[in-house]
């Protein structure tokens, strides 16, 4: 499949990432879980960034590449369901940010929602929060953590519209996911470039090489995945993205954590801000067994 930009795509992604610039790096004084991204959200909001899926020059594959761009950054920000979820909405012009609250659990960025989408087992709705109805919760994960405390009113979304509404989810879950394990996957080859052992570089070390030659190759699976996905617009092409990006998460995280031994447990190295979004990542939409079943159902089931 051709992936070549068009000018017009070439020129936002470029704008996009010298937006992300400032924000490339964790600040030296912090040593928290999540660190919130307000100020580069303001920045896209004030850009109208988050719209341009919904332009013709721009299109989802340009939405695509933005959501990974921004994941790279230790800042989180809510932009994956925005910028490819937000126009498929049915409706009302549902405001962001988005978040997901499946079936009762905590989510992203749920304290800061305006629009919720409430997944009740088969069942997708939406719903605009009060204030009052939603709250922050202490997490690991590197994602501010919400839950629903409320009772909103719901719209509950038909079968066609459910399952458009997922197919969107899994598209903006694997651009997520494939810009985390870039940036993790590049955190970690710089620190075993100057982390010594025996008085070379671990990096050098054929081993670690061939391992980090498969992260790399499961990454960048992720995220060609994902562009095809957002590209095709195919309901299997967005189940086989997410199969791949929670399937590739799963074993990425293990090894770049292992590569970097005990610095790799401390919050004073920023992996953390990328693999423990991952890890927030890994359950939702019914985890990998959740994917397989939407694999099998769009891809083979004709068959």
């Amino acid at each position: 499949m051709d992936f070549t930009l068009t000018d017009d795509q070439s020129a936002l992604v470029d704008a996009i990432d010298r937006l992300a610039q400032p924000f490339n790096d964790k600040p030296i004084d912090f040593h928290g879980f999540a660190l919130h991204g307000d100020a580069l959200e303001a920045a896209l909001a004030d850009g109208e960034y988050f719209d341009i899926a919904a332009i013709p020059e721009y299109g989802p594959t340009a939405a695509a590449l933005a959501v990974a761009r921004l994941a790279q950054s230790p800042f989180a920000v809510e932009a994956a369901l925005s910028m490819l979820l937000r126009h498929h909405l049915p409706g009302d012009d549902w405001p962001r940010p988005l978040a997901v609250v499946e079936n009762g659990r905590p989510g992203r960025f749920v304290a800061q929602a305006k629009t919720l989408i409430v997944i009740d087992g088969e069942r997708i709705g939406l719903a605009r929060p009060a204030p009052d109805m939603v709250e922050a919760v202490d997490s690991i994960f590197a994602y501010p953590m919400g839950r629903l405390v409320g009772a909103p009113a719901i719209t509950w979304l038909d079968d066609t519209q459910a399952a458009l509404v997922r197919q969107w989810l899994r598209v903006a879950l694997a651009a997520e996911a494939g810009g985390l394990l870039q940036a993790a996957l590049a955190s970690t080859v710089e620190h075993v470039s100057v982390r010594k052992q025996f008085g070379r570089p671990i990096g050098t070390f054929q081993a670690l090489r061939h391992r980090l030659a498969e992260c790399a190759v499961l990454a960048g699976g992720v995220r060609w995945l994902a562009l095809k996905a957002a590209s095709t617009g195919d309901a299997g092409d967005a189940a086989l993205a997410a199969a791949h990006a929670q399937e590739s998460a799963t074993r990425v995280v293990y090894d770049l954590h292992q590569m970097l031994g005990a610095m790799g447990m401390t919050l004073e190295h920023p992996l953390h801000l990328w693999t423990y979004r991952l890890k927030a990542l890994l359950s939702q939409l019914g985890g990998r067994g959740g994917q397989a079943q939407a694999v099998a159902q769009y891809c083979f089931e004709a068959a």
